[in-house]
């Protein structure tokens, strides 16, 4: 077995793991990674949306920043760059976890689902290889935003993100406020799943530890299938495996695989839009280059446009609920399903109108 194969089976084993094991400190079910759930509990943590069973900045996210930062400087492989249609990719990070909050979770969270029994992530999963696949059908076409023209910039300009990482970090082990007697200028859950969460010093080392894997790793389910589709290239796509194999096998030990469709932690029995929810994610994530998880990578070696995709998440977590859009276990609203398919409509007219001149 060679040696990138081997460093995919280790990653996919130990993420595996630590998702069981935060689950078990205190993650809801099947919560033990979940890239836009983290942000959407951040966003609401830091008060840009006021759904009060979702606020909690999650140091799991953090954690994964810096580690990956640390991976990335110790490898020399921090380059701070950007400037490839930056406000179009922020957009895509609107649209990108309006799907997953319909779905109710990003790819990593799909594959941890599906670890734990649930059949509702067989369908996301059917929608994010379906997403991928109409996203390749726009890259076939010459759709580029520009990544390829990216200029590399002052090391300052990557480093404004890891400082704001950074400060959040401060306020959360601080537990600063601005007004004791309201809350702010960060905000707990005291019910839901924002109330529910692993001790903050065991989250943060989780993270932070998943966070120098993925980095190395280049961990990314939208870019596995991507590679896998356009190339036959499989190594990505053997991480989450490990990672799909070492769930099952520790949810079966500890008695928390549940299989089926009723009664799952978190999760909507609405097939359509679980199938649509992470059909949005997939296209959004392969005209972006990356899943949720991804962007956060990416965004912690340099990448400036990559960070302003994370923005993106976080404003689409606000928007998501502050505009009701956001699916409930009880399924999805008539609004939220009218806003998903508008969603991918928008998604792609982009991918058609940003194709090179001459392709």
């Amino acid at each position: 077995m060679d040696r990138e194969k081997m460093l995919m089976i280790v990653t996919g084993v130990i993420i595996g793991g630590l998702a069981v094991l935060l689950v078990a400190m205190g993650n809801p079910g099947n919560m033990g990674y979940c890239i836009a759930c983290f942000l959407r509990d951040t966003a609401g943590g830091l008060g840009f949306h006021r759904a009060a069973i979702v606020q909690y900045v999650r140091p799991e996210l953090i954690g994964l920043v810096l580690g990956a930062f640390i991976a990335a400087v110790s490898s020399r492989e921090f380059k701070s760059r950007g400037g490839s249609s930056t406000f179009v990719r922020f957009l895509l990070g609107i649209f990108m976890m309006l799907g997953a909050l319909i779905f109710l979770g990003c790819p990593l969270r799909d594959i941890l689902r599906i670890g734990g029994g649930d059949l509702n992530a067989v369908v996301g999963l059917a929608g994010l290889i379906v997403g991928i696949l109409w996203g390749i059908f726009f890259l076939k076409r010459g759709f580029n935003l520009g990544a390829a023209r990216a200029e590399e910039t002052t090391q300052a300009g990557g480093y404004l993100f890891i400082l704001g990482v950074i400060g959040l970090l401060v306020l959360l082990i601080s537990g600063f406020s601005f007004n004791p007697a309201g809350g702010g200028p960060l905000f707990f859950s005291t019910t839901g799943p924002g109330s529910q969460h692993a001790p903050l010093w065991i989250a943060l080392g989780a993270g932070l530890l998943v966070g120098v894997l993925s980095q190395k790793a280049r961990l990314c389910l939208t870019g596995g299938f991507r590679d896998f589709f356009l190339i036959g290239n499989k190594g990505m796509l053997i991480a989450y495996a490990a990672i799909l194999i070492t769930v099952v096998t520790l949810n079966l030990y500890l008695g928390k695989f549940n299989l089926g469709f009723a009664n799952q932690p978190i999760a909507h029995t609405n097939h359509i839009f679980n199938f649509l929810g992470l059909f949005l994610v997939g296209q959004c994530g392969v005209l972006l280059g990356g899943c949720p998880l991804r962007q956060i990578i990416l965004g912690s070696e340099g990448d400036m446009d990559a960070a302003a995709t994370v923005m993106g998440m976080l404003a689409g977590a606000a928007i998501a609920h502050n505009f009701m859009l956001a699916a409930t276990t009880k399924g999805t609203t008539s609004i939220s399903q009218i806003a998903l398919i508008t969603g991918i409509v928008i998604v792609s007219i982009i991918g058609w109108a940003y194709r090179e001149v001459d392709a």
